[in-house]
């Protein structure tokens, strides 16, 4: 996923230290604290008595992982924050809103369960932060009727409810004299904006928060944030390897808000709403924010966890937040997986944790069905699906299949439904159809070995799959940009039957599938391309063939062409640059509109 400060990349040197969460036996209980979790010995949180205990035990806890500047650098078990890369819920009614021409949406990994993008629309206007400002575009006039300039760095993503927007940015948290040297990458934060859309757009109010922001997703007009932080201990510089009298503030988020006309700042979270492990192996914090976008900004009704998170995968009723680990005892990796309520108005309920050996790809590698979770990962010299099913508040294993590509590792993942497909590669592609119908007895049931590779699977309909990535030659060398058709009508017998591809190319598809559109009233179908053969390829798919349309462009040749949204018959292509306007049938240009 997916993947990522959270999704910004590096921002400064920030070195997310692992938090195992560990499967303990029901006598592993220590002294003092309520267990949240499960009986038969599954994994299970301890929520400190005070912040008097929570200090004391976080700070024997990172004597074990100090280094030069502190428990974030040099920690055993440690990785560095990578750049990129069932049940139904009772819905909330949908905010007011004029009802927009048909259009697309963003291209979310589960339907009614909205991510964060850096293009929004609602078929009446298309909300975007391509270029670092808030910009507004009436879907009508196809005129900027709002520019807002957002406080902190350039902004990222967004998520749109009716006519209010919540704003994901970047931000720099002010350091106080007396927390002593913090090198650079410990005062990164992240900030959440709430925009009023209903006329010019402005700024209702503005949450900055430490650490890093991992991902997001939106059910109705809710949002959950999912933040993770290292503790901001004020170590001497250029040596030390004991905190200077630190106070549990500096192990705990901060956060600065303004809203409704006042400003506060403070410890994000309580301590009696922070949880462990019974047995962790390091310091950092992952928290959760609920926002709700259609009322006044809070402070997100935090609660915290100490583990880490790089993926978040989430359905209506659910919240997965996962994370790789290399720990002595699973040196090979290891993926730590939370599960969180998120049914009820209140902050996510931590409801079960669990483990599977192999790293993820993304999102993708996650998916919720009747009641199981399906994760796809990769080991050292094979892939492999597990399935697993909440007992108690544990995610317990009830079926697995492995001997997925030998020696090769996953490049891509779609789970449809009681079906799973997995696509490996090293020099040839092979992708499997695994049957998941029994959840006690997953398999393989189908391979097709090819050229190339898929980096992203998307469901066609009538049992087909459309896959983009990269063609390569059978020393496995990549040839350029590849789309690919698949019929998986026969399990058995997976086919490819159509593909286009454009030698030298690629495209940002591959490793963020929300910049692929597929439009299936008209079989219309949209890859943003880079490299010398930029803009975006147009491709239309029709009776198991595709049909090259054209490729868009934007003026200059200079911008890349991110994201593409279908209104009514018509094509909008998004980059820093602006937006061009195009007829649908016949990609002829009827508006250009520049953002400077």
């Amino acid at each position: 996923m997916k993947r990522h400060f959270g999704r910004w990349g590096i921002l400064g040197a920030v070195v997310a230290v692992v938090a195992a969460v560990a499967v303990f036996r029901a006598d592993d209980r220590p002294p003092g604290g309520e267990v949240i979790g499960g009986p038969g010995g599954g994994p299970r949180l301890v929520a400190f008595d005070s912040c008097a205990e929570a200090l004391n035990a976080l700070r024997d806890n990172a004597r074990r992982y100090a280094g030069t500047y502190g428990p974030q650098y040099g920690a055993k078990g440690g990785v560095e924050a990578q750049a990129d890369g069932g049940r139904a819920a009772a819905p909330q009614a949908p905010a007011p809103a004029e009802q927009g021409t048909e259009h697309s949406t963003t291209n979310n990994h589960e339907k009614g369960v909205g991510e964060p993008d850096l293009v929004q629309t609602d078929g009446r206007r298309v909300v975007t932060v391509a270029d670092g400002r808030l910009r507004v575009i009436d879907a009508a006039t196809r005129a900027v009727t709002s520019t807002l300039e957002l406080p902190g760095g350039p902004a990222s993503e967004l998520l749109l409810d009716g006519d209010r927007a919540l704003v994901l940015s970047p931000a720099e948290m002010a350091v106080p004299a007396e927390r002593g040297y913090l090198p650079p990458g410990m005062r990164s934060g992240a900030r959440l904006t709430l925009v009023d859309l209903a006329g010019p757009a402005r700024m209702l109010g503005s949450l900055s928060v430490d650490g890093q922001y991992v991902d997001a997703r939106q059910v109705g007009g809710r949002a959950r944030i999912v933040l993770r932080s290292a503790p901001r201990i004020p170590y001497g510089h250029p040596r030390g390897d004991e905190p200077r009298g630190s106070s549990i503030g500096d192990w705990l988020p901060r956060y600065e808000l303004e809203s409704g006309g006042n400003r506060s700042a403070g410890q994000l979270v309580d301590c009696a709403r922070v949880s462990h492990p019974a047995k962790y192996t390091g310091t950092s914090m992952l928290t959760l924010l609920t926002i709700d976008l259609r009322g006044e900004l809070g402070t997100g009704d935090p609660v915290s966890i100490v583990a880490d998170g790089d993926t978040v995968y989430g359905t209506a009723t659910s919240l997965y937040v996962a994370a790789q680990v290399s720990t002595e005892d699973a040196p090979r990796g290891r993926t730590e997986l939370h599960q969180f309520d998120i049914t009820q108005p209140g902050p996510p309920k931590h409801v079960a944790s669990g483990a599977v050996e192999g790293s993820l790809l993304n999102q993708y590698s996650l998916s919720e069905y009747q009641g199981h979770l399906r994760v796809a990962t990769t080991m050292d010299t094979e892939s492999a699906v597990t399935v697993l099913a909440r007992r108690g508040e544990a995610l317990s294993v009830t079926g697995k299949v492995g001997g997925l590509g030998k020696d090769e590792r996953i490049y891509a993942v779609r789970f449809l439904g009681p079906v799973g497909y997995v696509v490996t590669f090293r020099q040839t592609d092979p992708l499997y159809t695994l049957d998941l119908a029994d959840p006690a007895h997953p398999r393989a049931v189908g391979e097709l070995k090819i050229t190339g590779y898929s980096a992203y699977l998307h469901d066609a309909g009538e049992r087909k799959l459309i896959g983009v990535g990269r063609e390569a030659d059978e020393r496995g060398r990549s040839l350029g940009l590849q789309v690919s058709l698949f019929d998986v009508g026969d399990a058995a017998r997976p086919r490819r039957i159509a593909q286009h591809q454009l030698p030298g190319g690629s495209s940002e598809v591959e490793s963020d599938p929300h910049a692929f559109l597929y439009w299936p009233p008209t079989g219309l179908l949209v890859v943003p391309v880079t490299g010398s053969a930029g803009g975006a390829l147009v491709l239309r798919l029709s009776g198991g063939t595709f049909t090259e349309a054209g490729t868009v462009r934007h003026p200059g040749g200079s911008a890349q062409i991110r994201r593409a949204v279908v209104l009514g018959n018509e094509l909008w292509t998004v980059s820093s640059s602006g937006v061009r306007v195009d007829e649908g049938g016949g990609l002829a240009q009827l508006a250009w509109v520049p953002f400077t």
